[in-house]
C-alpha cells in the first residue's frame, strides 16, 4: 500500500484504518493484510468512514435508550477524566464509543455523555450517564433531592453494627486527607466547614475477621462510604488510604472491596421507575468466599 501509492506510513495507516482501501472490491482495515500478484488495489476517498469495533464489552452495558445509559463499571477504570491523570480510556469515553457503534444514528452521539455522578476508580458497579441535556438536568435534580436509590456492598475489617452515620465531610480533615470534621467547625470566612454526608450501614454477614455490609447513601460525597466505615474503626478491605490508622491485621486485597450493587431512579422523560442490581465482580466474590470458608472452618474446630 505504502509503496504502491508512494505514501508516508502515517497516511497509509490512516487510509486503511478509516476504510478507504479496497482489495478486489472488498474493504480492508487490517494493516497486515497480504496482497497477492494480480489483485486490484483501490483508494475510495469518498467511502464512508468505517468505525472501529468498540473496546467495551456489550455485557458492561446494562441499559440504554435515547436519554441515558447504565453501565456496570469494572474496577480499575476511571469514571471520567481527571485533570491530574493522563488516563484517556475513561468509562464515559469508552461508553460513548460503544453507543456510536451500536446506535450510530442517535442525535445524542454528537457530544460527550452527561456526567451526573461518579464512583471511584477502584470501585466496581452501576453508574448512569445522560445522553441528552434534559436527561442530565432531570437526573441531577434527583441526585440533589436524594431520591436516587444507591446501595453498595463492602467487605470490611472486623464486626461493625448496623447504624446510620451522619457527619460533615471536608476535603482536608488533617494531613491532606478527606474526613469528617466536628459539627460547627468553620473556615476563615466563618462558613461551616465540610458538607453533610449520610450513610446507612446494614450488616449482612459476619465472616472470619471481617463482615459483608450494605451501604445506602443519601448523599454522594467523595469517598463517603470509605471515610465513614474507616471512622467507625472498620475500614474496607483493600483500601490503602483510609486504613492507615487501623490497628488490627489488614486483610490483603488488590483493590478496595466496594461494589455499587443497586441503582434506581425515575426515567428523566417518561417518569417510569427503573432499578437495576448487579452482582460483585469475581475478585470481590473470591475474597468473600475465602473469608466465609475460613469462618466455617474455625467454627468447625470450635
Amino acid at each position: 500500500m505504502k509503496n504502491h501509492f508512494q505514501l508516508p506510513w502515517g497516511k497509509a495507516r490512516s487510509w486503511i484504518d478509516t476504510g478507504k482501501v479496497f482489495i478486489d472490491g472488498n474493504c480492508v482495515t487490517d494493516q497486515g493484510q497480504p496482497v497477492r500478484a494480480g489483485q486490484r488495489i483501490e483508494l475510495r476517498m469518498s467511502a464512508p468512514k468505517k468505525r472501529p469495533a468498540p473496546r467495551m464489552s456489550p455485557k458492561s452495558i446494562i441499559y440504554f435508550d435515547e436519554e441515558l445509559v447504565v453501565v456496570n463499571k469494572a474496577a480499575g477504570v476511571m469514571s471520567v477524566p481527571h485533570p491530574e491523570s493522563e488516563e484517556v480510556d475513561t468509562l464515559d469515553r469508552l461508553t460513548l464509543e460503544y453507543l456510536r457503534y451500536v446506535d450510530p444514528k442517535a442525535r445524542s452521539n454528537r457530544s460527550s455523555l452527561g456526567v451526573v455522578h461518579r464512583i471511584d476508580k477502584d470501585t466496581s458497579g452501576l453508574l448512569v450517564f445522560a445522553r441528552s441535556y434534559p436527561a442530565q438536568k432531570a437526573l441531577s435534580e434527583q441526585f440533589r433531592a436524594h431520591s436516587i436509590e444507591r446501595r453498595y456492598l463492602a467487605l470490611v475489617h472486623g464486626y461493625p453494627k448496623s447504624q446510620t452515620i451522619q457527619t460533615r465531610i471536608a476535603r482536608d480533615a488533617g494531613e491532606g486527607i478527606r474526613g469528617s470534621v466536628p459539627e460547627g467547625t468553620t473556615n476563615a470566612m466563618g462558613e461551616e466547614f465540610g458538607r453533610e454526608a449520610i450513610t446507612h450501614v446494614e450488616v449482612l454477614e459476619k465472616l472470619e475477621g471481617a463482615s459483608l455490609v450494605a451501604c445506602r447513601i443519601e448523599t454522594g460525597r467523595t469517598h463517603q462510604i470509605r471515610i465513614h466505615l474507616s471512622e467507625l474503626g472498620h475500614p474496607i478491605i483493600g483500601d490503602k488510604v483510609y486504613s492507615r490508622g487501623f490497628e488490627g491485621e489488614l486483610i490483603p486485597a488488590g483493590r478496595t472491596m466496594l461494589h455499587a450493587e443497586q441503582l434506581g431512579f425515575l426515567h428523566p422523560r417518561t417518569g417510569e421507575s427503573l432499578k437495576w442490581t448487579e452482582q460483585p465482580s469475581k475478585d470481590f466474590q473470591r475474597i468473600y468466599k475465602g473469608l466465609k470458608l475460613r469462618k466455617l472452618a474455625c467454627s468447625g474446630k470450635a
